[in-house]
């Protein structure tokens, strides 16, 4: 075989799963995979399970603040929950940080948007018109910036909800 034969057809079905991944495991993968609402059929068929094992693992996911479910649509569709995204990141960063930690990075964080801000003119990344500018290079450049402020701004609430995190003993909200 040359190197542009194609690829030898395999045998089976080629495994996607690790050996002992059960079916949730495998559901929660593929939900947390997912940007945008997903039919459960769609879900059970990338996580090689039936449709029902698949609907009553995304109820359990969704009923968890894993996913979200809309049961309106037909068949019903799932997504992942951000918030829950966020909240992990959070959490792990509020185990790995001391408190002080996480404020100098707030303050870091702060000096990068104000500069930003100074930059663009607007306390706001959506109000910038990136194609202002003619050419490709600048373009680029403003939209990998905004791209950037944006992320920055994600940042900040992270960081955020990790101080408070960590300043509540895990808890959002002082005892």
């Amino acid at each position: 075989m040359t190197e542009f034969d194609p690829a030898p057809e395999s045998n089976g079905a080629q495994r996607r799963w690790q050996a002992g991944t059960d079916t949730f495991g495998r559901v929660y993968d593929v939900v947390l995979g997912v940007t945008s609402p997903i039919a459960y059929t769609e879900i059970a068929e990338l996580a090689d399970c039936s449709p029902n094992a698949a609907k009553k693992h995304l109820e359990r996911l969704a009923e968890m603040g894993i996913a979200r479910a809309d049961r309106d649509s037909r068949p019903a569709t799932y997504e992942r929950n951000e918030g829950y995204l966020e909240w992990q990141d959070a959490s792990r960063i509020a185990t790995e940080l001391s408190v002080e930690e996480i404020i100098n990075r707030v303050e870091a964080l702060e000096t990068q948007r104000a500069e930003y801000e100074s930059q663009f003119g607007t306390a706001d990344p959506t109000a910038v018109n990136v194609f202002d500018h003619g050419d490709h290079e600048t373009i680029h450049e403003r939209m990998t910036a905004v791209s950037e402020w944006q992320g920055v701004i994600r940042d900040i609430r992270l960081y955020e909800l990790a101080r408070q995190l960590s300043q509540n003993d895990g808890h959002l909200i002082p005892a």
